[in-house]
């Protein structure tokens, strides 16, 4: 195949991932608005958003077991049809049981582009290459976001309607569709890696298992202090969508660079690094106020901008016999464990409410210290992390030494 087939391959999985993006952080500003119009209850908006992450993993896992047997292609056609369904659903519904079927359908789209495009970068490039084209190609999670937070909030200032905003997610969508028409998608690099017999195999081996462990804990120290640290540092002084800008704009720029990171530091060691800036960033999170929660968004967003990519990036480099399902398989326990942890997160703040009540605070001062000490209780996320990639960095390191010797 061609280095353009490869690069117009490589641009539409860009645009499709800024889709998701879009349709996270588009959706999210336009809530406050859809709750008011439909007249719908935060249980019900919750329900909605909630069906944003139930697709996600489905058509991730699906996507994986069929990639080889139906091909790219045809995954990313069903995602193009599921986002436009449900982008033009969700202007025309007008109801909340349409609501929740669109935003499964979005859902469903964006699972289909990390299950089609990450195999797909994986099998066009080689070595470094591939780690540099991953993180690329992720960085536009991030960036998506920023680009999303900021399309909603001039568009809401400028009296634009929630319908409007969601007409922009539509804009990358056809876009994708443009690039990727007409174009194949590349042969699997051996053919063990198209076997599901195979990539089970490859699964359930101590390595495989041990990265699903590291996977469900990247994904919460990523995910769980982003969900909550606006709503926490909203009663320290910081403003929190600044930080969320902050946060998003730098894991955009540190994955531009991820390639030049993983040559010189391997995927183990950048994760290893990862995990100690993240733990420090959620450290500081949980104690600082005012304009050091800016300084604690650096080092939190410069060590969880790398776990993503490069979890997936070490699946298609160290484990490649697990194939296009490994890494779908990998994904999709990170979402699963997003979901799961969310939950729980929530009834560590409820309980520590409870707690700092207790000793007396109110109004803000109470939000404040219960949401920082929860945020205390996440700082264990990254911090298991530091010893499970500790001993990943020797394990690999093993790992090549015996075959440097067989």
């Amino acid at each position: 195949m061609s280095d353009n087939n490869h690069k117009k391959l490589f641009y539409g999985s860009c645009f499709a991932l800024i889709t998701t993006a879009l349709s996270f952080s588009i959706r999210a500003g336009i809530l406050p608005q859809l709750g008011e119009e439909l007249n719908l209850s935060a249980e019900q908006l919750g329900y909605i958003n909630s069906m944003w992450f139930l697709g996600f993993p489905i058509s991730m896992v699906v996507g994986g077991l069929i990639y080889h047997s139906v091909g790219g292609k045809r995954i990313m056609q069903f995602a193009f049809l599921a986002h436009a369904v449900g982008i033009i659903m969700t202007i025309y519904s007008g109801s909340y049981v349409g609501l929740l079927i669109s935003t499964l359908l979005i859902g469903l789209g964006n699972g289909c582009t990390e299950a089609a495009c990450n195999p797909m970068i994986a099998d066009a490039f080689e070595g470094n290459t591939m780690s540099k084209m991953m993180n690329r190609f992720h960085m536009w999670f991030p960036g998506g976001i920023v680009l999303g937070s900021l399309i909603s909030k001039f568009m809401t200032d400028g009296g634009f309607g929630w319908e409007s905003q969601i007409w922009v997610i539509l804009l990358p969508t056809l876009v994708y569709a443009y690039l990727f028409y007409g174009e194949e998608f590349p042969e699997a690099k051996t053919q063990e890696e198209a076997s599901i017999a195979s990539n089970v195999k490859a699964m359930i081996s101590p390595l495989f298992i041990f990265m699903m462990i590291c996977m469900a804990l990247t994904a919460i120290s990523e995910f769980g202090p982003q969900q909550w640290v606006g709503l926490i540092l909203s009663k320290s002084g910081a403003q929190p969508m600044l930080i969320l800008a902050l946060v998003t704009g730098l894991m955009a720029v540190a994955r531009f660079f991820g390639g030049d990171m993983v040559k010189k530091f391997d995927q183990t060691g950048v994760l290893l690094g990862s995990s100690v800036l993240a733990t420090i960033g959620v450290f500081l999170f949980s104690t600082q106020t005012g304009a050091m929660a800016y300084v604690a968004a650096i080092f939190f967003a410069l060590g969880v901008a790398y776990f993503w990519p490069n979890m997936i990036g070490f699946i298609a480099d160290k484990i490649p016999k697990s194939g296009a399902f490994g890494m779908s398989i990998v994904g999709a326990i990170g979402m699963f464990s997003s979901s799961i942890f969310q939950p729980i997160i929530g009834s560590w703040i409820d309980a520590d409410k409870v707690t700092a009540a207790a000793s007396g605070l109110t109004g803000d001062e109470l939000e404040l210290v219960a949401g920082q000490a929860t945020l205390g209780t996440m700082v264990t996320f990254p911090a298991i992390l530091i010893v499970l990639f500790t001993i990943l960095l020797f394990w690999v390191r093993k790992i090549k030494a015996e075959s440097t010797t067989a």
